[in-house]
């Protein structure tokens, strides 16, 4: 892929270089909780309230870390509403949307085998005890 930006246009995609941009593109997009907010995302835009209630877990301030990342990225988009009290509202992005499908793999694949991963865990904890 041609990058748009001709400051970019040399970089030559490396994931195992340590300084490729890609790699902190994969951290982005790897986060548990980054993969979460996709999901949510994906189904309708979202407030931060509805977002925090959703994801069991998730502190404010990683909710708010997250969201502010995944916005810089250009992956989501914050709207602000002028109205009493203000409300905010999330939404994925075109390009955040480019994300879903690869996410809904690996959730499912999560969700499949997950049976076998903690037995794999099991035998091995057991193996080393």
């Amino acid at each position: 892929m041609v990058a748009k930006n001709e400051e970019f246009a040399l970089i030559k995609p490396n994931i195992f270089s340590a300084d490729c941009p890609t790699r902190r593109i994969l951290d982005l997009i790897s986060d548990k909780w980054s993969t979460l907010i996709i999901t949510l995302l994906h189904q309708s835009p979202k407030r931060f309230s509805e977002l925090h209630r959703q994801i069991q877990g998730v502190s404010q301030k990683m909710l708010t870390q997250n969201l502010r990342n995944l916005e810089r990225s250009g992956l989501v988009t914050r709207t602000v509403y002028p109205q009493v009290p203000l409300k905010v509202e999330y939404q994925l992005t075109l390009l955040g949307e480019t994300l879903y499908q690869p996410i809904k793999a690996v959730q499912e694949w999560s969700e499949n085998y997950f049976m076998e991963v903690l037995e794999a865990q099991q035998n091995y904890d057991r193996k080393a005890s």
